[in-house]
């Protein structure tokens, strides 16, 4: 990924949190991934297959990004990118998920992943998507943010099924500047 045009992304921690540095994201190597799995561990989720990561890592049409606050490496961000239309889910970059360790959760880290991805994305077309299970309210809050809205609910999208039956697709469009 170098040469991408990617820059270091940094948020200032919010005030009266227990992150105790500015959190910094950067692009995922092939040396982080340990460290990803780890994070998945304390995250209560089944590990990410290590040769996966690594596929995801060198392929020039997805972005992986890590967070770190103090040099310690605290959450991880992926993109997906379908070539091709899947029912309702058109192809397109995905932002496909985020996990950052139990602990350091609701302290703005999710958010610069998600901006670090989007930026990214915003690089190469004008509109994202996201998947996401109807239940994960948190995850559906934080991407409010962007813009995102509902295009369609499914049981499926593409390669993602969904624990309860019942999954969002969401678009948010790249803003324009006034």
């Amino acid at each position: 990924m170098a040469g991408s045009g990617f820059a270091e992304y940094r948020t200032q921690r919010p005030k009266g949190k227990v992150v105790t540095g500015p959190v910094d994201v950067r692009i995922c190597t092939i040396g982080d991934i340990d460290a990803i799995r780890g994070i998945d561990i304390k995250a209560g989720r089944t590990p990410a297959a290590a040769e996966a990561l690594a596929a995801a890592i060198q392929d020039d049409g997805r972005l992986v990004v890590v967070a770190s606050v103090s040099g310690t490496i605290v959450g991880w961000g992926k993109t997906h990118f379908w070539s091709y239309s899947d029912g309702q889910a058109p192809g397109g970059h995905y932002l496909g998920g985020v996990t950052v360790v139990p602990e350091l959760r609701r302290h703005g880290i999710a958010r610069a992943l998600t901006q670090a991805r989007l930026d990214w994305i915003w690089g190469r077309t004008d509109s994202a998507w996201y998947i996401v299970n109807l239940s994960n309210r948190a995850s559906i809050e934080l991407h409010r943010q962007w813009g995102f809205v509902e295009v369609a609910r499914a049981a499926k999208f593409h390669t993602t099924s969904f624990t309860g039956g019942v999954g969002l697709l969401l678009q948010a469009k790249q803003p324009t500047e006034n």
